[in-house]
């Protein structure tokens, strides 16, 4: 066959779409509205910033008791004088009880030796072996009273920092250097959390604004870290921010309309007493802080996830334009949203499941139940999350078919390093 007699070869590569320039103006004002949110979290956060302590009443300061790090040399039961702790089905008060009795080694010079505690009820001399390091309290001597040795708790350091370091390394021997950014955007995010959301909510700032300047800080840092700079990138970032913005307000909304109180449990109640006089006020704002920072692990796996796969598409049909691009890609969102729903649903389940066996025990009905305090906060929190969740995975579809369908076919396959 003569050569000009063979048919044309499509020239994929210099295909712009059908939407032509609309991909690169769409990709500018993603780029503006990231950079305006950015901008807008290092203010929020510099106003908010905790610049001095917080009164609180903590028992733990003050010498008031010292956490010792010991290892047992024995542990046997005992007969005890039964307590309150002890107290039976029918109400009564038993005269005598099993107790387990631990003998441990301190070290250090002031409180070197071996001193002996009562462990916590429920334990056995075959959970606490010679050798186990456990935490035992100190309560040093004041006003005349000698100084007291208490049951604190296992020492876990140990076998911790074992599975986080089997975590990591994992995560880099399967990942490569993808896993080990975002080991690093994890560390980022933990240290936002740890240096700057916490104080500030202990501080009394509010608790909804420090979220969202938080969540958009680590959000920025981590999906740019992890997946490098590239419009895909910034698709997924302007999903999980407006996934954010939908269930920060559904958060609010709920909690108003549920009337859900800060005080639920005997630990939220220690906690508001422990925060000060403005403790209760403090908790009204946690609960919402938790509705964000729940959301954003979930959003930011969707997101990325849906920008990739059209991104994907667009790489294999150069052809494609928007609506067909948003069509396919929805059908991969559809699956993602099932799967995801019961992610969410089921980690809160297992997180509650103790508070839900107490129930179970004490028989109540299941109307009353779902409604009750603690269990309304885990269902607008879940509820929030999973509305966001369906949500932001069109809206990120189509955003990211916009920007796609009108992005040159080679930028487009040049910029497909995240794979899910």
């Amino acid at each position: 066959m003569h050569p000009d007699d063979a048919p044309a070869r499509p020239r994929a590569a210099a295909h712009v779409g059908p939407t032509g320039g609309q991909g690169p103006r769409a990709g500018a004002w993603l780029v503006l509205v990231v950079v305006a949110v950015a901008v807008a979290a290092l203010a929020g956060i510099a106003l908010t910033w905790p610049t001095g302590p917080r009164a609180a009443q903590d028992p733990t300061q003050a010498g008031a008791v010292d956490f010792v790090t010991a290892r047992v040399t024995d542990a046997r039961w005992e007969t005890c004088e039964g307590t309150v702790e002890d107290v039976e089905p029918d109400g009564s008060v038993p005269a005598e009880v099993r107790c387990l009795r631990v003998t441990a080694d301190v070290p250090g010079d002031d409180a070197g030796g071996s001193v002996e505690v009562y462990a916590t009820a429920g334990l056995a001399p075959a959970d606490v072996p010679a050798g186990t390091r456990v935490v035992l309290e100190r309560y040093p001597a004041a006003d005349g009273q000698p100084e007291v040795w208490a049951w604190g708790d296992f020492a876990r350091g140990v076998p911790l920092t074992a599975f986080a370091v089997v975590f990591g390394l994992l995560t880099v021997a399967v990942a490569g250097v993808r896993g080990l950014r975002a080991l690093v955007g994890l560390a980022v995010a933990f240290g936002v959390l740890g240096a700057y959301l916490l104080p500030a909510v202990v501080a009394g700032e509010n608790a909804l604004v420090v979220a969202l300047c938080a969540s958009a800080a680590i959000v920025v840092t981590v999906l740019y870290l992890a997946h490098g700079v590239s419009l895909r990138t910034t698709t997924a970032l302007v999903g999980t921010l407006a996934g954010l913005a939908l269930v920060t307000g559904l958060g609010v909304a709920g909690a108003a309309l549920a009337h859900l109180q800060p005080v639920t449990s005997e630990d939220t109640f220690q906690l508001a007493r422990l925060l000060g006089d403005d403790g209760v006020q403090v908790l009204r704002g946690v609960f919402l802080c938790g509705v964000v920072l729940a959301g954003l692990g979930v959003l930011n796996d969707v997101t990325i996830t849906q920008a990739s796969a059209v991104w994907e598409l667009r790489a294999a049909d150069p052809s494609a334009g928007v609506r067909e691009l948003f069509t396919r890609g929805m059908r991969i969102g559809r699956d993602h949203i099932a799967s995801t729903v019961y992610t969410i649903a089921f980690a809160y389940a297992g997180a509650s499941l103790p508070v839900l066996l107490l129930l179970e025990v004490y028989s109540q009905p299941l109307a009353r139940t779902l409604t009750s305090g603690a269990f309304a906060e885990e269902i607008v929190r879940t509820l929030a999350g999973s509305i966001g969740l369906v949500l932001a995975i069109p809206l990120t579809t189509a955003i990211a078919a916009v920007v796609a369908s009108g992005t040159a076919h080679a930028d487009v396959a040049a910029d497909r390093g995240h794979r899910h």
